[in-house]
């Protein structure tokens, strides 16, 4: 079974790569988060969990609702983490992970996708996005390629850089960049709400037809890359940036 995570698309699309590959069950988590619902699934093939980097780690929304969820039948367990560059020292934290949930841990494959946090990085243009993803799910055919072997991913390499960055520096960053309080909504805003639906954690409420945020925000970018009138800044950061979502899924 595949359970993903996602904000604009990416780990979306790699999830459906794999599940094609795959011919497996795909589960969206967003949903779970979005109802207030515990995971609670079985499966008797192995875990595929798909989802972005977040700060050279698991989203701690998506890794928290793991935690809490409750998994019967198989107990191996394969991670996919879509990134812009790397997964720092991901790797050791999936493991802790594993440990408290008692699976095996069967590897990480970290694919690179075009970046998509425009509240601190450029995305890029539509031709070179296009192509990371098709490169992208290429990759994620070969990881299903193991995963039905009943192979572990190849192990990724680890510098001191990517364990310090994955380390002292995620705390740090969600302590001080992950907040919601430098969202805005322009007056270009056509109050369709649109930004509060595609909010998995129910953090943006509309008010007078504009959208409010509450406080509680994971940085997904699903609200200012999906608004259709591009009617949501961060700040003054994203001024001038092209919005991503990631393209459909489609089997080549």
């Amino acid at each position: 079974m595949i359970v993903y995570f996602t904000g604009t698309g990416n780990s979306r699309y790699i999830a459906q790569a794999l599940a094609d590959a795959l011919q497996d069950e795909l589960i969206d988590s967003g949903n779970y988060l979005k109802q207030g619902v515990e995971l609670e699934l079985h499966s008797d093939r192995p875990w595929v969990f798909v989802a972005p980097t977040y700060c050279w780690r698991l989203p701690r929304a998506f890794e928290d609702l793991l935690r809490r969820g409750r998994f019967t039948g198989a107990c191996e367990a394969y991670f996919v983490m879509t990134c812009g560059s790397d997964t720092g020292n991901a790797v050791h934290y999936l493991r802790k992970l594993c440990r408290a949930k008692n699976w095996t841990f069967m590897g990480l494959q970290p694919i690179v996708m075009p970046e998509n946090y425009i509240a601190m990085f450029e995305v890029p243009d539509r031709q070179t996005g296009d192509k990371l993803v098709r490169i992208g799910g290429k990759f994620a055919r070969k990881a299903a390629k193991r995963i039905l072997e009943g192979a572990s991913f190849k192990p990724v390499p680890v510098s001191l850089t990517g364990r310090v960055c994955s380390g002292p520096v995620n705390p740090g960053f969600y302590r001080m960049f992950v907040r919601d309080t430098a969202f805005y909504a322009t007056e270009a805003c056509i109050g369709c709400g649109k930004c509060a639906e595609s909010c998995v954690l129910n953090n943006i409420r509309l008010a007078e037809g504009k959208p409010q945020w509450q406080g509680n925000c994971t940085h997904c970018m699903a609200c200012i890359c999906g608004c259709p009138a591009e009617a949501i800044e961060y700040g003054e950061k994203s001024r001038g940036k092209r919005r991503y979502l990631c393209p459909p899924y489609r089997a080549d």
